[in-house]
């Protein structure tokens, strides 16, 4: 059974009864009966829906595929669990925040508080397998993230949409940009943060741009 917020079931129910969702659950089940370690663990591959409700978003981050690292992963692009090591890309997205917003780096990093304020953390592949990045890429997720993107762009108005990386950048053309507010920059690795991530201030244009539209902003 899927658990997912009711205020998606009302758009993405369909999606449950297509085939390649069934193709999913086959995988990942065969998988699991494998005795191989899939992160996050299954009751929280939907977090970032079931963390911030459809009718109440304002933001999303997207990102590729989950962390591969122990623990690290638990639904939610870029985040990690508290007391967990705490990887560079996300090292990298609060220095720019620090600067960008004179905000101190918190000794916390699991961003459930971006959530709770209507910040969709979505990976665009919701699983993989232990230390093997990009792992479960082929097994249909796509199907299923690309028609989260296009049901927001469609049915909701005056989203920040934050694009870091190429990957993320593609999913551009499943945006109305003349509804929504996108902003692209590089990835946040150590690979790729010095080639304008950093300095990008997508943190403070996407509270302006809220304020703009009478919404609150994010406490970043």
């Amino acid at each position: 059974m899927i658990k997912l917020d009711e205020s998606w079931l009302k758009h993405l129910s369909h999606e449950f009864e297509k085939p390649y969702f069934e193709d999913i659950k086959s995988f990942l089940k065969s998988e699991i009966e494998a005795w191989k370690t899939i992160y996050p663990h299954p009751k929280n591959i939907f977090n970032a829906m079931n963390y911030t409700k459809f009718n109440d978003l304002k933001v999303v981050i997207l990102w590729q595929d989950p962390y591969h690292g122990v623990w690290q992963a638990h639904g939610l692009s870029f985040s990690v669990p508290d007391n967990i090591r705490k990887p560079p890309s996300l090292q990298n997205i609060f220095k720019e925040i620090n600067t960008d917003l004179w905000k101190e780096i918190p000794e916390s990093w699991n961003l459930e508080r971006w959530a709770k304020q209507w910040v969709l953390l979505l990976n665009a592949i919701l699983s993989v397998e232990k230390s093997k990045a990009a792992s479960h890429s082929k097994i249909w997720w796509q199907n299923f993230t690309d028609e989260i993107i296009k049901t927001i762009s469609r049915e909701k108005d005056s989203v920040v949409f934050l694009l870091w990386g190429n990957f993320a950048r593609q999913k551009k053309s499943l945006i109305d940009t003349s509804k929504h507010y996108v902003l692209e920059a590089p990835h946040p690795s150590p690979f790729s943060a010095h080639s304008w991530f950093f300095g990008c201030k997508h943190f403070s244009k996407t509270n302006e741009f809220l304020k703009e539209k009478g919404k609150e902003k994010i406490n970043w």
